[in-house]
């Protein structure tokens, strides 16, 4: 199997990735829901970690520190960090936000790293949804220094339609920012994989591909 489809099969396998009829947060009903805090214990964290370093390596993304914004993107940068080291060796930094400016001890906004002029930063995050991630995260990590953030990646690009335009929140992200979102796979890969009996669901195969044509996007 290919990596993609190898994570596609461990999302299945862990429970993140499940079929049925499920009510969105946007209010659509949708035939998958994906969830990310069912990756529970440090195989699952470590295999995850190898993925995400999979899809930098794949991509070719330059990179010389990963951030994962507080709270969830913490274990997933430190988990990629140690994938790209050990699977790959290539050895880069990684840092991550607080929630409130410490002010005591060495102080700061940041943990990890200290963040110079120029460096290439990689956002690792779990899904995008509306790009509430990346919007807060790019205004901190340019008041620390004027970095180059070289792209986001997350692990499933839904290629869906926000509520607010017919572009997904990925789209968005490039027009408004200018920040590349990598994904390690997207629905359409989900899809294949059902197709080709990589996880079972064929049975929910229909209603995935009119849920696409509904509120999905392609490019």
């Amino acid at each position: 199997m290919t990596y993609k489809e190898e994570f596609i099969k461990f999302m299945a396998d862990s429970g993140v990735l499940t079929f049925g009829d499920f009510t969105l947060k946007s209010g659509r009903k949708a035939p998958y829901f994906i969830n990310c805090g069912n990756y529970k214990t440090g195989e699952q964290l470590a295999k995850l970690g190898g993925f995400y370093a999979d899809c930098i390596v794949d991509n070719k993304i330059p990179v010389e520190t990963l951030f994962g914004p507080a709270y969830k993107g913490i274990p997933l940068a430190v988990s990629a960090i140690v994938a790209l080291a050990t699977k790959y060796n290539v050895n880069v930094a990684y840092c991550f936000d607080r929630k409130e400016v410490k002010d005591h001890g060495e102080g700061g906004m940041f943990v990890g790293k200290t963040l110079t002029d120029g460096e290439k930063v990689i956002i690792i995050d779990d899904v995008m949804t509306s790009g509430k991630a990346l919007r807060e995260s790019l205004p901190k990590l340019r008041s620390a220094a004027d970095v180059d953030v070289t792209g986001m990646v997350i692990t499933v690009d839904r290629m869906e339609k926000s509520l607010t335009s017919d572009n997904s929140a990925v789209q968005d992200a490039y027009s408004e920012f200018g920040i590349k979102v990598y994904s390690i796979v997207t629905i359409n890969d989900i899809i294949k994989a059902i197709e080709d009996g990589v996880i079972e669901g064929k049975e929910y195969l229909e209603a995935m591909k009119k849920y696409r044509a509904d509120y999905g996007v392609e490019y």
